[in-house]
């Protein structure tokens, strides 16, 4: 009796993964610019609000891992490149549709994280330390939490105060219970929620998330100092350039006024610096030969 209905409800779950392929299909065909993103461990709360944030600029779809994969064999034949799009699936994944420049989206994506405490389990992203220094925190266990921890700690005015900087877990380590409890007190907070962007995939190409994450002043900085580096180089070689023109007449022309002082050749440039020159001169021969 059970039999029949069973079969149904398999039917019936078949029927929805086809049609979920089938809409991931329609979105790759229609968007010049597919992405994968990984949201394990993003709350359902700030996935919304990151959908609402981001809604202008892209359109994104969750789906099982298996499922995305179907979708992306079914369109290799027609999207350039999807195939290398395949083995950038991992974590929990979701697909990103978008009509935008890959550079503009990461930053938009970037910025719509927030910070968060580290749960037991989770690894350090960097070096995770208390700070020295007064905390708001009453003399009590408090103070002997903090010496299990290793971590030297005084009275002062009526609270606890840290004496010295202490790492509580190093980057890469897993973070015990007791520690994300401490670092969770002190109001640390380690971790980052969001998407996290994978790769995208323009005109064939495939754009890793440490290609497209760019620090905006830091490659600003660079430019600065590789353009400072060029204009030394092309002056040094006497290169004639539109940049370069006016410091090199103006070094051409100082350096044949040195030329010429040294050498005592008048110039109608050098004359009164010759003279007074001449005079010095002068002026020392007679202070030798006492005249």
């Amino acid at each position: 009796m059970s039999a029949a209905p069973k079969a149904k409800h398999k039917a019936h779950v078949a029927e929805g993964k086809k049609k979920e392929v089938k809409e991931l299909v329609r979105l790759i065909k229609q968007y010049p610019i597919v992405g994968v993103v990984d949201i394990e461990n993003l709350p359902s709360a700030q996935m919304e609000k990151i959908k609402k944030q981001l809604r202008s600029m892209m359109e994104i779809k969750m789906s099982k891992a298996r499922l995305i994969k179907i979708a992306l064999e079914e369109v290799k034949g027609s999207v350039n490149g999807i195939d290398n799009l395949v083995s950038c699936i991992k974590g929990m994944p979701a697909l990103i549709f978008t009509k935008e420049n890959p550079f503009k989206l990461c930053r938009a994506i970037d910025k719509c994280k927030s910070s968060t405490p580290i749960k037991p389990g989770q690894k350090a992203p960097f070096d995770l330390v208390i700070p020295p220094g007064p905390t708001p925190f009453a003399p009590g266990p408090i103070i002997s939490e903090l010496a299990s921890m290793g971590i030297k700690a005084g009275i002062e005015g009526g609270k606890v105060a840290v004496k010295a900087e202490k790492v509580v877990a190093k980057e890469g380590a897993v973070v015990d219970g007791k520690a994300a409890a401490l670092l969770t007190k002190f109001g640390i907070q380690p971790m980052e929620i969001g998407l996290t962007l994978v790769a995208l995939l323009e005109n064939g190409i495939v754009l890793k998330a440490e290609v497209l994450s760019i620090d905006d002043r830091k490659t600003k900085e660079t430019i600065m100092q590789l353009a400072r580096e060029a204009m030394n180089l092309a002056v040094y070689a006497a290169y004639p350039a539109k940049d370069t023109i006016k410091v090199l007449i103006t070094k051409a022309f100082n350096d044949s006024k040195g030329l010429a002082y040294s050498k005592d050749i008048v110039t109608s440039e050098n004359f009164k610096e010759l003279l007074a020159k001449a005079e010095a001169q002068g002026n020392a021969v007679k202070s030798k030969a006492g005249l």
